[in-house]
């Protein structure tokens, strides 16, 4: 027999991702786990950001942003991200994550995360209550030890996607 469940529940483990967008002036930093590659030529990325968030009209204005990769260390520095808005605080602050310069984007890498990707907006989709961001990959570059796998990052495990994604999933 078989039962109604919801999607999302049956979707992980994925990856948790830090994407930061702005420039030097303003910048964000938003937790996501709707992060792909769509294509290996050109290199492009598909994000998933919520409509009307600080992130998605920071990424309308500049056509940019960093797809940065977490360390499990950060965990609690990934749920901060996940559960407040940009237009209410500033997150490096809050959570004491280090801005450094990226390479060719005006948006910062976070330096704790061990890759990053550096992405220019290619397109932009509309996907119900989130906008889809498709990214060209310009830049990539990781911790020496990651690239030689002395360093490994683990999946996203356990309940993150129940409590940033609380809304979606039926209470029992």
């Amino acid at each position: 027999m078989k039962t109604d469940v919801e999607y999302l529940e049956f979707m992980w483990p994925m990856r948790h991702f830090l994407i930061t967008c702005g420039d030097e002036r303003k910048s964000n930093i938003i937790a996501v786990s709707f992060c792909m590659p769509v294509s290996k030529e050109p290199p492009l990325l598909a994000c998933a950001i919520g409509r009307g968030t600080y992130s998605a009209k920071l990424i309308e204005s500049t056509k940019e942003f960093i797809v940065n990769l977490p360390p499990e260390e950060l965990k609690p520095k990934i749920y901060y991200c996940g559960f407040h808005s940009g237009y209410q605080v500033d997150k490096f602050k809050a959570t004491g994550l280090t801005p450094q310069p990226a390479r060719q984007v005006k948006a910062p890498i976070i330096g704790e995360c061990v890759a990053h990707m550096e992405c220019k907006v290619r397109q932009e989709i509309e996907t119900g209550d989130k906008i889809l961001f498709i990214g060209e990959v310009i830049e990539a570059y990781a911790d020496e030890a990651l690239v030689k796998g002395e360093r490994k990052v683990e999946y996203a495990k356990g309940d993150f996607p129940k409590k940033i994604y609380a809304t979606r999933f039926r209470r029992v």
